[in-house]
């Protein structure tokens, strides 16, 4: 799938320093980051001068595409400290939004060695970015636009902001004026003739969703959304107004535009004549592998940022008739992940499922990977030489993983609802299949897996959980389903357990489900007899808890933007924070611990890996026998 996967140094950024503990008499063990394996969709791209940038999750991948009708080659990459969602270049330096994580300057003067000079904290994340003269601008959702001085690049600041009425996610410059895309409140100009104190002058409000924004002379032209491509005449920036519009049906994102044509990243790539402002037309529509998120052109190339598999260079010589030059290939964005000794098992979506091998004091490796087209891989659970992958709309695959560096499809079951969850355990598999309810499927011949029996649940089956006869279902707003499945054939929910939000992992360790309950934070439920749990305590300080992992003491909630927390559940009535840590992507999809590390699938920022809290400090201060994850030795 992806030859072009690479292994990375240990990325131990000091700005992700473990946030404080929650107070408590007890002393508090801490997080400490072991490796991260950044890569992930690709949502931005820039170029010029034969040289192509775009992002790979949180890695800066630059590429060699100089050479006419040849495939991109690969130079050099930086990692930064979060997702890539902005790209633009002037002179020696490209400017990066790096989401939660601010702007970046990055020196790529020799592309071959890029290098970070200077970065400043936006405080909110950030969407878009253009530079003009000094000064850089910044889109930022509902936080507007941010203007930054870079006439130094080693020391960036911020001088002006000013809050748009809807959420900038496009920023473009011409002139003394700010073009911002303001989402649902259309395009807003911006006076920025003194960068220090902005104010609008102008608007006009689209008829969909307001993406991106580029200026050519008198016409701005606007991605917007499901209503395709708008054109607005800004000759007096403050009483614009729309003169065109083209919609090809699919929904603009991001768009470059350079007088005569507009090229639009609309799930592929769209090619509009705007020679004539009033009448623009659609002249081609170029599909591309994954789907198109942004676009750039230099001359007669265009650089596609391609979502789910990175870089796509695209001859536009002729602008009716597009043409594939080549491509660099990356992994889609993680959306679960298991553990199995030394190798790590993570689901891509459309890219199916990747092997990456982790071994003590040496970076994380990619191993192998396998596609399984047109299935979308979600969630993932191993269980002797299979890995078991809740596939979506296409049901449960099962994957032979005897040898880890050549996994091997063996055979799939088609359920009849979204799958999204996965347990298994002997010889069976148990699905958590949203409208479909739980789906036992016999695996006994994984070449022939059957579904035997299911059950139904208030709400969709999100996850599940196995052990000893019952299957446990979080069905989202119904809460903790618990299923008698000691007969496969004919499942039976037993008892419930309502919770005050919307219940969407768990996990089971001895007599206690844990629940990751989103707004309900996580929950603790004595499943001592299954037909008659009762909840017991619960952890608030998780206010968006997705997923959740076990280890020893531990339970670790994957709480979406707010990171990663570890509760210590030694006392199941009364969870208690002992740490938390900032994640670079959203920490809403998986997550995984086996007593040594703990694993989190972050989706747009690829995966984090934590030394497991109870491996490397106990309570009491004193350094646990794993010598590998000591953070000193004694003098």
């Amino acid at each position: 799938m992806k030859s072009q996967l690479r292994s990375i140094s240990a990325c131990v950024f000091s700005l992700f320093i473990a946030l404080g503990a929650a107070s408590s008499s007890r002393a508090q063990p801490e997080f400490h980051l072991a490796d991260w394996w950044p890569y992930s969709n690709s949502f931005t791209v820039a170029g010029g001068g034969g040289i192509a940038y775009f992002g790979s999750g949180a890695t800066l991948m630059i590429a060699d595409v100089g050479v006419p009708a040849a495939p991109p080659v690969l130079l050099s990459e930086l990692v930064l400290p979060d997702t890539l969602r902005g790209l633009a270049i002037a002179g020696d330096y490209l400017y990066v939004g790096a989401d939660n994580r601010g702007l970046h300057i990055v020196d790529v003067s020799d592309p071959a060695a890029p290098v970070l000079v200077g970065s400043a904290d936006t405080t909110w994340r950030v969407f878009n970015v253009a530079v003009s003269g000094d000064y850089a601008y910044v889109a930022m959702s509902n936080m507007g636009i941010k203007i930054f001085d870079v006439s130094d690049p080693a020391a960036p600041f911020e001088v002006g902001s000013y809050v748009t009425p809807g959420l900038a996610y496009g920023v473009d410059v011409s002139g003394s004026y700010a073009y911002v895309a303001d989402y649902f409140e259309g395009l807003r100009i911006i006076d920025v003739s003194d960068p220090t104190t902005p104010s609008e002058v102008g608007f006009v409000d689209t008829p969909g969703h307001a993406w991106d924004v580029k200026v050519v002379g008198s016409h701005a032209y606007i991605a917007d959304g499901g209503h395709g491509l708008r054109v607005i005449d800004v000759t007096n920036p403050a009483a614009p107004f729309e003169v065109g519009s083209a919609n090809s049906g699919l929904w603009f994102l991001r768009l470059w535009a350079d007088g005569a044509h507009v090229y639009a990243a609309a799930d592929r790539l769209v090619v509009i004549d705007v020679t004539t402002p009033t009448a623009p037309s659609v002249l081609a529509s170029f599909e591309t592998p994954g789907e198109a998120y942004d676009v750039w052109v230099d001359g007669v190339t265009a650089y596609v940022a391609d979502q789910y598999d990175g870089l796509m260079v695209v001859d536009v010589s002729t602008p009716s008739a597009p043409a594939a030059v080549g491509s660099i290939d990356m992994p889609a964005g993680s959306n679960d992940v298991a553990i199995d000794g030394d190798y790590l098992y993570v689901s891509l979506g459309g890219d199916g499922l990747m092997v990456l091998e982790r071994k003590t004091g040496l970076p994380v490796t990619s191993v192998a990977s396998v596609e399984n087209p047109p299935a979308w891989s979600r969630a993932i659970a191993v269980s002797g030489n299979h890995a078991y992958v809740a596939e979506s709309s296409e049901g449960l695959s099962i994957i032979d993983i005897s040898t880890p560096s050549a996994p091997a499809w063996t055979g799939t079951a088609d359920t009849p609802g979204d799958a999204k969850g996965v347990a298994a355990a002997g010889g069976y598999a148990y699905v958590a299949d949203s409208a479909g309810g739980l789906r036992v499927v016999d695996v006994s011949n994984p070449a022939a897996p059957t579904e035997v029996g299911s059950q139904s649940t208030p709400d969709d089956a999100v996850d599940v959980a196995y052990a000893d006869g019952y299957a446990y279902v979080a069905a989202g707003s119904s809460g903790l389903r618990v299923v008698d499945v000691s007969a496969p054939s004919a499942p039976s929910e037993v008892a419930f357990v309502d919770t005050p939000g919307d219940c969407r992992g768990v996990a089971v360790a001895g007599s206690f489900a844990f629940l990751a309950d989103f707004t309900g934070g996580l929950r603790v439920v004595d499943i001592g007899n299954p037909a008659a749990p009762v909840e017991i305590g619960h952890g608030d300080a998780a206010l968006n808890a997705e997923k959740v992992a076990l280890s020893g003491a531990m339970a670790y909630i994957a709480d979406g933007w707010r990171g990663v927390k570890a509760f210590d559940v030694s006392t199941p009535s009364a969870p208690l924070l002992v740490d938390e840590h900032p994640t670079p992507g959203s920490a809403s999809y998986g997550i995984a611990a086996d007593g040594t590390q703990v694993i989190v699938s972050e989706s747009d920022a690829g995966i984090e890996i934590f030394w497991d809290v109870a491996s490397v400090v106990f309570f009491d201060d004193v350094e646990s026998g794993n010598t590998s994850a000591w953070t000193m030795t004694a003098p």
